[in-house]
């Protein structure tokens, strides 16, 4: 029978001593591992960024992709901006002219009515009965006339004959005098009676729009009542005051004297809508010392009755046009250190940074007075991202007066909506 060998004190069996030497090389296998993946990675990122380097350098400058449209020649419009209201072109307070009960109402609130149309009725009973008795009066005094010129005839001949003394006929003439005086007076009275008469019917004295009734039927009114019946506001023209600088003014007059018809467009107060378009009136004789401004006044047609009395608006005067004007839209203009500029398109799709003289700015679009040339083409959308020099890629930026404006360079199939812009004079 075969046994082991005995083994010294404090060492470890066989078994034992071999797991551990196979861990300590498994452990060192591992570290080898780990240093040769982390070297290898740096060195292959070192020869991917040296590649890309050279393949960078090797390509240019980035390509930057701009939106860009072609200054064309257009008109440019110059407007004048100012507050001001609505007011009715004629406002009449309808009053009774004769006093008596008011016997009906030929009318509704709100409508429109035309002028000599019948609108209330007094009652005309009294006003008849005076008639009558001034008609009376006059047919009594006509006998009384005709039977004294029939006695002034008789004594003439009495006086020819020596019959009577002088006096008795010129006491006759004056009889007849007094009578045809009497006819006068009775005839004035009829006059007045039949006046009443027509006073006691009230019909409009213009066209307009009736306001709230301010007298009930049934009512005594008097013509020195301070309401009156109702109010007529003629809206259909309608006018409008308004105020601009006094600044401003001398171009407005210079417009007037010249007869022409400058136009004023009213929008709402948020300016979102344009409610009606109508004509310069007139101007006022005098400037508002306190605010220096004057006040104008407009009318309109408003045929669509978009115009309100009172309600607030805002004009603007069309006082000039500028024609033949190298315009541009106001999104292309930059502005620095140096002043306004904006990058044009060369014919090498480079850009470069061009001072220009800035006219006026309508809208969307603005006139430059020196420094751009129509035909040119200026960056409206990308800006930020160039420096004199860049290379640009160009995008179809909207449509021109005659169509797409397309630009020289390469250009993206897809269209930026949010990019167009409108270059094209305007109305």
């Amino acid at each position: 029978m075969q046994t082991n060998p005995p083994t010294a004190p404090g060492t470890p069996p066989p078994r034992k001593r071999r797991i551990w030497l196979w861990l300590v090389i498994v452990a060192l296998c591992a570290g080898a591992g780990v240093v040769w993946l982390r070297d290898g990675g740096r060195a292959r990122a070192q020869s991917t960024q040296q590649n890309g380097g050279q393949r960078a350098r090797s390509a240019g400058p980035p390509v930057v992709p701009v939106a860009a449209t072609k200054a064309v020649t257009g008109d440019v419009p110059v407007f004048l901006d100012g507050l001001g209201s609505v007011s009715p072109f004629h406002t009449v307070t309808v009053r009774t002219r004769v006093d008596g009960q008011l016997m009906s109402v030929n009318f509704q609130e709100g409508q429109f009515v035309t002028q000599g149309q019948l609108l209330a009725q007094i009652d005309p009973r009294p006003f008849q009965v005076q008639l009558d008795q001034a008609e009376g009066q006059m047919i009594r005094d006509q006998a009384l006339l005709a039977n004294a010129r029939l006695d002034l005839a008789r004594y003439r001949t009495l006086l020819a004959q020596d019959a009577i003394p002088k006096q008795q006929l010129d006491t006759q003439v004056s009889t007849v005098a007094q009578y045809e005086g009497a006819i006068k007076q009775d005839q004035a009275a009829i006059e007045n009676a039949r006046l009443n008469l027509t006073y006691a019917r009230i019909t409009a004295p213009i066209s307009g729009r009736i306001g709230l009734r301010l007298v009930d039927p049934g009512n005594i009114v008097h013509a020195s009542d301070q309401n009156g019946l109702l109010v007529i506001a003629e809206v259909q023209p309608i006018a409008a005051l308004f105020t601009i600088p006094e600044d401003a003014l001398p171009s407005v007059l210079a417009g007037l004297r010249r007869g022409a018809r400058l136009r004023t467009d009213a929008y709402n107060r948020d300016r979102s809508r344009k409610l009606a378009t109508g004509r310069l009136l007139t101007v006022d004789n005098q400037i508002d010392p306190q605010t220096g401004t004057a006040r104008l006044k407009a009318v309109f047609d408003n045929r669509d009755l978009a115009l309100f009395p009172d309600q607030f608006i805002n004009i603007r005067l069309l006082v000039d046009t500028q024609h033949k004007q190298v315009i541009i839209p106001a999104a292309s203009v930059q502005r620095g250190q140096q002043g306004t500029y904006s990058y044009v398109v060369k014919p090498d799709s480079t850009v470069e940074a061009r001072p220009i003289a800035l006219g006026i700015t309508e809208g969307e679009k603005t006139s430059v007075r020196s420094g751009l040339r129509a035909g040119e083409t200026v960056v409206i959308d990308g800006a930020d991202k160039l420096q004199p020099g860049s290379k640009v890629r160009v995008r179809q930026s909207g449509a021109g007066p005659n169509g797409p404006n397309r630009t020289g360079g390469t250009q993206d199939e897809s269209t930026d909506p949010g990019t167009a812009h409108s270059a094209g004079p305007g109305a």
